[in-house]
């Protein structure tokens, strides 16, 4: 009993406030962090938030001063008379054909191409592919006379042709972002695939390409966006309404003197639909692929 009196009691912890933890601490760089990504986003943003409720404005609250953010009334007829004013219908599905044939034939030729400059070994592969991208800083403009003389000679002008195969045929940014994300395959994998009597075909379609699905998700996004708004190319070969895309058809509502833009408003509100759509849902894909693209193997 004494040697029990004797022992010292444990010291119990006294009762205090709970330091929080030093990650959880908002810091005032932190802060101006958010704050100028926020800001950023708003500027970013702001463009087609402003064209988004000019498209169900009149015209006198557009060009009010001072400017009016919120429609008063909300004018949905504005979008009605949009599609019926010119034949969107018939727009979208050009559009979304020359799209969907193009991000195809870009996907297979520079998934080609970018495995042929990071695995195959050729005499003058390294001169070829900085010739190939040597042509990214040409300007589309500097070879579009050429492309229409060679257009006009095969009589595909005022066709859908002179759009889907210079387009589908060739494009030196996919090629280099697939090739980064080839190289970082290990080349172990081919070695295998090798001796087990693989050909270089069959490694290409059963090997490397479902490995490069993330880059493929990243660059067939970009592919899309950026044949989906092409202006330019349908502006200067296309003379039929029926052939038109849509960029080309909003052009319409621009006359040489009057311009209804409510429903310009209206109809560019429309076309950018398929494009956010595709970004909202593919996103990750468009993340993931750039960082995965910049890691070495």
């Amino acid at each position: 009993m004494k040697m029990e009196e004797s022992r010292t009691p444990l010291r119990q912890k006294q009762p205090g406030k709970l330091k929080p933890a030093t990650g959880s601490q908002l810091r005032p760089s932190k802060i101006a962090l958010h704050f100028a990504l926020i800001l950023g986003s708003l500027i970013m943003a702001g463009p087609f938030i402003w064209m988004a409720l000019s498209s169900l404005k009149s015209f006198e609250q557009i060009f009010a001063v001072p400017p009016v953010w919120i429609p008063d009334p909300f004018m949905w007829s504005n979008i009605t008379d949009s599609l019926n004013a010119m034949p969107f219908g018939r727009a979208y599905f050009n559009s979304f054909y020359i799209s969907f044939v193009v991000v195809f034939s870009q996907l297979l030729t520079c998934s080609m191409a970018a495995y042929a400059f990071a695995k195959i070994k050729f005499p003058g592969s390294r001169f070829l592919f900085i010739a190939f991208l040597a042509t990214m800083m040409v300007p589309m403009q500097v070879t579009l006379i050429p492309l229409y003389i060679i257009m006009d000679s095969i009589n595909w002008v005022n066709s859908h042709l002179s759009i889907l195969v210079p387009n589908a045929l060739f494009n030196a940014f996919g090629v280099f972002l697939l090739r980064q994300f080839i190289m970082g395959i290990p080349k172990e994998m081919e070695e295998a695939a090798v001796m087990d009597g693989a050909n270089p075909l069959y490694i290409y379609w059963k090997i490397i390409l479902p490995l490069v699905r993330p880059a493929l998700a990243a660059f067939g996004i970009f592919s899309f966006i950026g044949i989906w708004n092409n202006f330019i190319q349908p502006l200067v070969f296309l003379s039929d309404q029926n052939l038109y895309t849509v960029p080309l058809l909003l052009a319409t509502f621009k006359g040489l003197y009057v311009t209804d833009w409510p429903l310009m408003m209206a109809g560019a509100t429309i076309s950018v639909i398929p494009v956010l759509v595709i970004y909202i849902f593919a996103q990750r894909q468009i993340i993931e692929g750039i960082a995965l693209t910049g890691v070495k193997g």
